[in-house]
């Protein structure tokens, strides 16, 4: 009779515990590591079969939470009830997860490569990381990325370059879908027209990239990709406006030209036109700026997918600032001071994957930059043309993928200053080679080594190394060396060279800088149980340049002094990014960088200008599922930075305090195709005027005529200039935009 009774007992026992939950979880992506399905806050999981089948058995009634992850792809969170006696039946599709550094890369091989799978360390933003904090242009837009500064070089007309590790702008290229397009003057004043709305994506290479890309790429490289027409949405608009009155219009579009043509054109559209002097010096506190920049990229079906795409992009922006009553009838006068700059640009850049078995790839890009620019009665006219063809060859042989090509670039380069004499015409023809070695699942090691000819300075040699092991799916070790070499153009060395009053000084021919560098990159994944995905990324690095161009503002306070230095400079640090998402949808990315730069001379070491010791940056995200709300908090921090004086009695503080910009916003995505976003810029109201009498120096006499001078030259203190002190702009580190909101709307149909 008791064996009845406990046979009874586990059969009503099974009847209660009898749901059961069967599935299948598929993907477009091939699918070759554990898949895990779990029930939240219980016991009950499992993993898929070979086939892609799951089972879980004799689950009690009630609502629950299914989770399905697996590395690499996002995971999927789903509410569910089970009634007694049901079976449920849940089929799961994942989705490649590009958050968890599994992108394709171009950047550090010249070929598409999954981030974790190349040798070289490449960092990939997309727009969702951008639309985080919505700028008007690249160059504003890369404030939040860790180890990377928008710097301002100048208080009146607010150009800047972009410092990757505390190296000046000079040492980085930025490139435009592979094509080293973006280049002397334009790093100072392109940069700022390229239309948010087409870029597919952003590539940054910390270190040494000379061995494919040639000089310029010294310090790293920026990577702009644009968006494929293919891909893109029939129609995008993004318009947003401050309260200062700036507003920025981006326009997207695509169509068929026939069935084997489609085009993608993108209008960019920025425009801020108050005057305003909140910190009362009586010239503006922001440049104002009109701008237009049409982008139009053409994508060609071919047999066989071969690639051919091509695009064309023209800017033309006019800016100025200075004196809040300054009108172009002023420009280039010494009434009252302005500083305008006229800017016109096109650029051409092209891929053609040419018809043979072997993988044939011919690039080719072109630009005419011309500026006509008054800094106060400083006429600066400059015209610039470079023409860039390379053709490469890539071929997998065995555990060997190679890659092979040829290059040459021309560069024409006039302007109307003492430095350049004639106009410049320069070749530089090249030749390239790399083999990525697998020698097994977990070790690979790169060789490549460049050579190019530059038709002033002679031959020019790159190698580089790499080598990348891989512990596990979870753990990546990366060793990356290489050289770098520079040519210099006076004018994107220094922009101060030209505003303000001071003269520049070449002391001797600058010869072409050089560079080691060696850094060492740590990459580790951890998936908890719960779902929860955290990426750390550390890399320490160090680079040592001879012949480093530096310039001398304390020698003679009105004077900037040019030569190389005599001994060598030092960049050196470690850098830490991490990535950590919850199933609840809150995403943290925090990045933080050491840095240790300085100049070497005669045993003496110092700290160069407007070099930070210390950076952090940060993003916080969370969206409110059934309200369609999101939420952005962004952010940086940077350490103090020396800061040119112009004499002993100069009042202003000789380092910049610690500071940090802060931003929210709040995105409503609840209606089909739009989302309306807004938030605070600068929460903190911090500009560089804080604690410092002013900025600009002499602002009230800014063509020096009330200035006096000793026998040998140096200011005199008098009644009306108490410190002794000439007009200066060069005193600038920081944005100078107090507190802000901003309001915009976006539209995308596809």
């Amino acid at each position: 009779m008791k064996y009845l009774f406990l046979a009874i007992l586990i059969i009503s026992t099974k009847s209660i515990f009898s749901q059961n939950i069967t599935g299948k979880v598929t993907s477009i992506l091939p699918i070759d590591q554990e898949i895990t399905i779990r029930v939240l806050n219980t016991n009950f999981r499992t993993q898929i079969d070979s086939l892609g089948f799951y089972k879980l058995e004799n689950i009690p009634k009630g609502t629950y939470k299914i989770n399905v992850t697996s590395a690499g792809f996002k995971p999927i969170s789903q509410r569910i009830s089970l009634l007694e006696n049901e079976n449920l039946n849940l089929d799961f599709e994942l989705e490649e997860d590009q958050n968890e550094l599994n992108e394709v890369v171009v950047s550090g091989t010249l070929k598409p490569v999954k981030r974790l799978e190349s040798a070289v360390p490449v960092e990939v933003y997309s727009p969702v990381f951008f639309k985080k904090n919505p700028t008007p242009s690249i160059y504003d837009a890369l404030q939040n990325i860790n180890g990377v500064r928008p710097q301002l070089n100048c208080g009146v007309c607010n150009t800047g370059d972009i410092h990757i590790n505390g190296l000046e702008g000079p040492y980085t290229l930025v490139m435009i879908d592979g094509m080293p397009i973006v280049s002397s003057l334009s790093t100072v004043y392109g940069l700022s027209g390229i239309p948010n709305s087409l870029v597919e994506r952003i590539e940054i290479v910390k270190g040494p990239a000379s061995s494919l890309y040639g000089s310029e790429a010294v310090g790293g490289l920026i990577n702009i990709i644009t968006k494929n027409p293919t891909n893109a949405p029939v129609f995008s608009a993004d318009y947003f406006t401050t309260s200062y009155f700036e507003s920025n219009l981006d326009l997207g579009m695509k169509f068929n030209a026939g069935k084997k043509a489609i085009s993608l054109i993108g209008v960019n559209y920025f425009n801020y036109d108050q005057v305003i002097d909140k910190d009362k010096d009586n010239f503006t506190d922001v440049t104002l700026s009109e701008r237009i920049s049409v982008f139009n990229k053409w994508s060609f079906q071919r047999n066989q997918n071969r690639l051919f795409t091509i695009a064309v992009r023209g800017m033309y922006e006019d800016r100025w600032g200075g004196d809040i009553r300054w009108d172009k009838k002023y420009r280039g006068g010494d009434e009252i001071y302005g500083e305008s700059i006229y800017t016109k640009r096109a650029e051409l850049i092209g891929s053609y994957q040419l018809p043979f078995e072997e993988k044939l790839m011919l690039s080719f890009s072109g630009n005419v930059h011309y500026q006509d620019s008054r800094y106060g009665t400083t006429s600066y006219i400059a015209n610039q043309k470079i023409g860039f063809l390379q053709l490469t060859w890539d071929k997998k042989i065995g555990r060997n993928d190679l890659l092979a090509g040829i290059a040459s670039r021309y560069t024409y380069y006039d302007d109307n200053t003492t430095a350049t004499k004639e106009a410049e015409n320069t070749w530089l023809p090249g030749i390239f080679v790399q083999d990525e070695i697998t020698f097994s699942p977990k070790s690979q090691v790169l060789l490549g080594m460049r050579y190019d000819y530059n038709s002033i300075h002679g031959s020019i040699f790159t190698p580089r190394f790499a080598y990348r092991f891989k512990a596990n799916e979870n753990t990546i070790f990366r060793l990356n060396a290489g050289t770098g070499f520079r040519v210099v153009n006076l004018f994107t060395e220094d922009h101060a060279a030209l505003t303000g009053s001071r003269d520049v000084i070449i002391k001797n021919d600058l010869k072409p800088e050089q560079s080691i560098n060696v850094n060492l990159n740590y990459i580790q994944k951890i998936n908890f149980g719960n779902g929860t995905f955290m990426g750390i990324e550390t890399t320490a690095f160090y680079t040592r340049f001879s012949n480093k161009i530096i310039s001398d503002y304390e020698t003679n306070p009105n004077e900037i002094i040019y030569d190389n230095i005599d001994g060598y400079a030092l960049s050196q640090g470690i850098s830490t990014n991490i990535d950590l998402n919850f199933p609840s949808g809150l995403k943290f990315i925090v990045g933080a960088t050491v840095l240790d730069n300085k100049n070497v001379e005669n045993g003496t070491s110092e700290r160069p200008f407007l070099t930070e010791n210390f950076t952090a940056t940060w993003s916080v995200s969370y969206k409110i599922q059934p309200w369609n709300l999101s939420m952005d908090y962004t952010g940086n921090v940077y350490s103090p930075m020396k800061l040119p004086l112009l004499s002993e009695t100069d009042p202003r503080s000789p380092n910049s305090p610690w500071y940090s910009i802060q931003n929210i916003q709040f995105t409503y995505s609840g209606w089909k195709d739009f989302e309306v976003y807004g938030g605070i810029k600068n929460l903190l109201n911090f500009t560089p005027m804080q604690n410092n009498p002013f900025l600009i120096s002499r602002t009230d006499d800014p063509f020096d005529k009330n200035v006096q001078y000793d026998s040998a030259g140096k200011v005199l203190v008098t009644p009306d200039n108490p410190y002794g002190l000439t007009f200066d702009t060069t005193y600038v580190y920081g944005q100078n935009q107090t507190i802000r909101g901003f309001l915009g709307l976006r539209y995308t149909f596809r």
